[in-house]
């Protein structure tokens, strides 16, 4: 197994199943010194979420909140693939995060290669604020999630739809 650190659309944990079942959750945790941020690889536009998605950079005194998720090795070749490791859009980058519970962990993150800034779609914005709801993280940095303005994208999501089946899904199984 290893350790992932999720800070963008995985926080939603039904995101992160779609393609990755054995995630589960280890922790949550805060990246000192780096910043959330999004943009589009290359100039161009995720096709999947119609806008800019989250990457991470640093940035001394900031700090990113995010989750831990405990995964087999098995799921590594699947959650490189969504990263679009393969195409060169994201890259694995090893980090130090710490957890509430004053532990370091060491995990593998991924970062945004060659981006220009842009503003994501008010999908993956919701998204990345339901896993941050769904998961507890600190009151104040949500509300900086909140606060991100996104692209005002109003078409099809088909990503969206798989999300909120499977949501859906979850909640008819735990009536």
């Amino acid at each position: 197994w290893f350790l992932y650190y999720a800070y963008g659309s995985n926080l939603l944990q039904e995101r992160l199943l779609l393609r990755n079942p054995s995630a589960s959750l280890c922790a949550l945790a805060r990246l000192q010194d780096f910043k959330l941020e999004f943009g589009h690889h290359q100039g161009r536009t995720s096709s999947v979420w119609h806008g800019g998605t989250a990457t991470i950079v640093q940035s001394p005194g900031d700090e990113v909140w995010g989750i831990v998720w405990k995964m087999n090795a098995s799921n590594l070749s699947s959650l490189d693939k969504q990263e679009g490791v393969e195409d060169g859009i994201y890259g694995p980058i090893e980090v130090n995060v710490h957890t509430q519970a004053g532990k370091v962990l060491t995990c593998r993150s991924y970062q945004m290669k060659d981006y220009v800034c842009g503003p994501p779609s008010p999908q993956y914005k919701k998204v990345i604020c339901m896993g941050a709801e769904q998961n507890g993280l600190p009151t104040d940095y949500q509300k900086k999630l909140e606060a991100i303005e996104t692209n005002n994208y109003a078409g099809p999501v088909p990503i969206m739809e798989e999300i909120e089946a499977a949501i859906k899904a979850k909640k008819i199984k735990s009536a």
